[in-house]
């Protein structure tokens, strides 16, 4: 092939590259862009909730290969009259966010984080019924355009929670056994967990609901769906000054939206995550 047929071929390819590129990118952005979304005020609330499971080693299944999750008792009050325990785990073991360092080099880490970045305007997405029928399922574009059809713009800045219903089978049976955890209750071999599509995180930052601050939530292990070995969405999120939250609980006790999420753990010297306790506010009225 002589040198200028292939300058035309790489000419007329970058043209339906940047043709496809933009096509995607006005599709992206046919919702609400980053411009048009405003930030909310927090509401007055008159109740709170736990959206945290007990931190108990008895009970939390912990990631493949995350390290083991103990907790023994050192000092008690009648032999030496107080009491305290040694608590050995993962910083991402049970209930827990992630900070940006957690995947990528040089980011932010917990004691990096602002105290605005922990208070956030929640939005809820029911996939449960989805999430019966496969536990695999995958929340894409389409999925998050229908959910602001139904109830309205998501604010920018949300933690968008995912509502898979898999915490009904925290700590129930074995990896390889009954219905756990790990397959969301379905019995079946390996790891099945439902999640985010990449281009619904595209489109979450894109259309500026994570903006600067923001998370993805999850009542699962992460917002991965067991189909992304690569864990992109994860990656996607914390790429910038985002987070994540993992293994939730209750969060069907939150309407689809108007809550917030306040996010309690250890702000560890350069630590990519730590377990904690996460609160659901809701608004009153």
């Amino acid at each position: 092939m002589s040198t200028s047929v292939r300058r035309t071929v790489a000419v007329i390819s970058g043209l339906i590259l940047f043709v496809a590129g933009a096509a995607t990118n006005a599709a992206l952005r046919q919702h609400a862009s980053s411009a048009e979304r405003a930030p909310v005020q927090l509401p007055a609330f008159d109740r709170a909730v736990f959206l945290s499971h007990v931190n108990d080693p008895a009970r939390t299944p912990l990631f493949p290969g995350d390290p083991a999750f103990s907790i023994h008792t050192v000092f008690t009050v009648p032999n030496d009259g107080f009491y305290l325990e040694l608590v050995r785990e993962g910083a991402h073991t049970g209930t827990h966010y992630s900070a940006p360092c957690h995947f990528h080099h040089g980011a932010l880490c917990m004691d990096d984080l602002s105290p605005s970045d922990l208070v956030l305007p929640a939005v809820v997405v029911d996939v449960r019924e989805e999430v019966a029928e496969d536990p695999d399922h995958v929340v894409r574009v389409a999925d998050l355009r229908a959910w602001e059809d139904e109830f309205g713009q998501m604010p920018a800045g949300a933690a968008v929670l995912l509502l898979t219903g898999c915490s009904d089978f925290w700590a129930r049976g074995d990896r390889n056994g009954e219905p756990n955890y790990f397959n969301c209750g379905t019995g079946r071999s390996g790891v099945h967990q439902p999640g985010f599509s990449r281009n619904a995180v595209r489109w979450l930052i894109r259309t500026g609901v994570l903006t600067e601050t923001g998370a993805l939530g999850t009542d699962t292990f992460g917002p991965d769906p067991s189909s992304d070995a690569a864990f992109l969405p994860t990656w996607l999120t914390l790429r910038k000054h985002r987070l994540t939250i993992e293994n939730l609980t209750n969060l069907e006790a939150l309407p689809p939206t108007g809550a917030w999420v306040v996010l309690g753990s250890p702000r560890n010297a350069n630590g990519s995550g730590a377990p904690g306790t996460v609160f659901g506010l809701i608004p009153s009225g």
